[in-house]
């Protein structure tokens, strides 16, 4: 059997790779792995339980909440809500263990499991590899030693659920949004409640697109990755900006009031200037991945901000600001983790943030985004390679050291070995687009004939 949990839970397509039987097994295997982890040690353990609005995950739902409660653990269902608002209620609640089922930004046939440990943060690996293991035994025929009687889990409904996440929100908020018009696309996913009510608490003048989840319709044609309807609603509603979800609202993307994008990197630029003019950022210290435009780095460094790097995922931003003690961190993709008020990406929280900026400087945010101004980039995609040879190839190398030369400061290459296929991605940054396509496509030729 492969490795189930990847960099973020455990993904495939719903009842072919994501079965209920599967969903079922990790949930009594976690809560085995962590009554032996010694995190149910004194008391009756408690587990928060939430999904998005796909249809699948009504029975997958069922599958974990089933397999918890077997397993002895007390379920509180809280429904249909954000990834970061169930991580939010594992720890407000004290619970020993959070669940969310969700793909994220996937197409509605695939769905996902991810699990919190207490306090609402990630699974450590160790953990998840132990639940694997724990798993692929019981499947292939071991017992699992079942409570009974009164040791069996009860399942409740946490309908408070929604309320306590929204005015955990709004109470974080540095100030109020009176006076701005925000255009929200909620991806029809697990936000299309969660967002239009905090921002409308927070004053806001709103309007709602992809707020009408059937569970059939996630991320279809909108959301954070179709940016199209958003730009165009902006617009025809004379919007100050619009707020971009994805199906479990983890990520933000924004629209300034003429149409034009905003992604990640503008967004982390301008909240990372707010929270040092507040004294929040600490260190002076922002977090982000290789994948980050190397304008950001320069807008930083332009502003005296610290920036520091990691390897592309979350997961490995969250690592390093836990290491280091850092406030604020994320991903062009629009991952945005605000340790203080989140565990994990918060997009409803990065918006409310974002637009909280603009209120409080009455500058818009086109001219708030242009703390920075994004190079030119360039991604292409060498496929059927040995990608396992990118670090040894004398050629490789010296073509990488021919480009960077050709650079200089104002350019950047990055090569990166797909994780899952056997392709290499070639990304060429450099002040002019022509020059950045010029160079990507004489590496990407070296790639294909020196790994080919």
């Amino acid at each position: 059997m492969g490795r189930l949990f990847g960099t973020d839970g455990v993904r495939g397509v719903a009842n072919a790779d994501l079965t209920a039987e599967l969903a079922l097994g990790l949930s009594v295997a976690a809560a085995h792995v962590l009554a032996e982890a010694g995190t149910f040690a004194g008391h009756r353990p408690t587990a928060v339980v939430g999904r998005d609005p796909r249809a699948s995950g009504e029975f997958l739902e069922a599958a974990v909440v089933a397999g918890l409660a077997s397993a002895g653990v007390d379920v509180l269902r809280v429904g249909v809500l954000p990834t970061p608002a169930v991580a939010y209620l594992t720890g407000a609640l004290g619970a020993d263990l959070g669940v969310m089922l969700s793909a994220s930004h996937n197409a509605m046939p695939d769905n996902g499991i991810k699990f919190f440990a207490r306090g609402g943060h990630k699974l450590a690996d160790d953990l998840e590899d132990r639940i694997e293991a724990v798993y692929d035994e019981h499947r292939t025929g071991a017992p699992w030693d079942r409570p009974t009687g009164s040791g069996v889990g009860r399942v409740s409904d946490y309908d408070q659920g929604f309320d306590k996440y929204v005015a955990h929100l709004i109470g974080v908020l540095p100030n109020r949004l009176d006076g701005l018009k925000i255009v929200l696309d909620e991806a029809h996913g697990a936000a299309a409640r969660v967002s239009p009510e905090a921002f409308t608490r927070a004053g806001a003048e709103i309007v709602t697109i992809g707020a009408e989840p059937d569970g059939l319709n996630i991320n279809d044609g909108c959301g954070s990755t179709h940016l199209d309807l958003l730009k165009r609603a902006v617009v025809e509603h004379g919007a100050d900006l619009g707020i971009a979800h994805d199906g479990d609202a983890d990520r933000c993307l924004a629209v300034d009031a003429d149409g034009n994008e905003i992604d990640g990197d503008q967004i982390l630029a301008v909240i990372a200037l707010a929270m040092r003019e507040a004294g929040q950022l600490r260190e002076n210290t922002v977090v982000a991945t290789v994948m980050s435009n190397l304008g950001f780095k320069l807008a930083m460094e332009a502003e005296g901000v610290h920036f520091v790097q990691t390897a592309v995922g979350d997961r490995y931003v969250l690592e390093s600001m836990k290491e280091h003690g850092y406030a604020l961190g994320g991903e062009q993709s629009g991952h945005v983790i605000i340790l203080d008020h989140a565990t994990t990406g918060d997009g409803t929280l990065t918006g409310l943030m974002l637009a909280a900026r603009v209120a409080a400087t009455g500058r818009s945010l086109a001219e708030l985004a242009g703390v920075m101004t994004r190079l030119p980039q360039v991604l292409i995609n060498v496929k059927d390679v040995d990608k396992s040879r990118v670090s040894t190839s004398a050629d490789l190398a010296s073509a990488v050291t021919e480009a960077e030369r050709e650079l200089g400061s104002t350019g950047r290459v990055l090569l990166r070995p797909s994780g899952t296929e056997p392709l290499v991605r070639v990304m060429v940054e450099a002040a002019d687009i022509e020059q950045a396509r010029a160079v990507a496509g004489r590496l990407a030729d070296v790639v294909k004939s020196a790994l080919g």
